[in-house]
């Protein structure tokens, strides 16, 4: 479902996408081409900075959001998640603080284990590089994802 938030914005989406009917995508979100966002992800925008603005949270071409994710800008700050990046299931990304904390950027490579919080001051040498198996996965990930929003977008017209 997409909705407006309190602000008025409303979300990008390209057609080349799927979006479970029980997800929720509120306000300043930009969602490019070959997204797979899954049952029951939130991806809300409604908090305004000091200024009363509010950045994008921006999910980049051939991403998934998987199954009960929940991405939210608190305070109007700007959230990215990248190009071929899976977003595991039920994980949170809490802008600013959790993930992206401050423009941290993740290198590739890097798998961010359950319950990291990356944030100000977060060494990212603390975290391993992943072993080449988890590319492999990742890679099937992203095929899986990709291949099950083609086949919803066709069942969804199927009436």
């Amino acid at each position: 479902m997409l909705r407006k938030n309190p602000s008025v914005h409303y979300s990008q989406v390209s057609e080349k996408v799927f979006i479970d009917p029980t997800a929720i995508l509120c306000g300043n979100t930009i969602v490019e081409d070959k997204i797979f966002v899954g049952s029951d992800a939130l991806i809300r925008t409604d908090e305004v900075d000091e200024a009363g603005s509010i950045q994008p949270i921006l999910i980049e071409r051939d991403s998934n959001i998987q199954d009960g994710v929940v991405i939210h800008s608190k305070a109007g700050a700007a959230v990215a998640i990248g190009e071929r990046i899976s977003v595991a299931h039920r994980l949170i990304v809490h802008w600013p603080g959790v993930i992206d904390g401050l423009n941290i950027p993740i290198p590739d490579s890097f798998h961010v284990p359950p319950m990291t919080n990356i944030g100000p001051g977060f060494d990212l040498n603390t975290i391993a590089k992943a072993p080449p198996e988890y590319s492999s996965f990742s890679e099937s990930v992203l095929s899986a994802n990709h291949a099950l929003g083609e086949g919803y977008k066709r069942k969804s017209n199927e009436f």
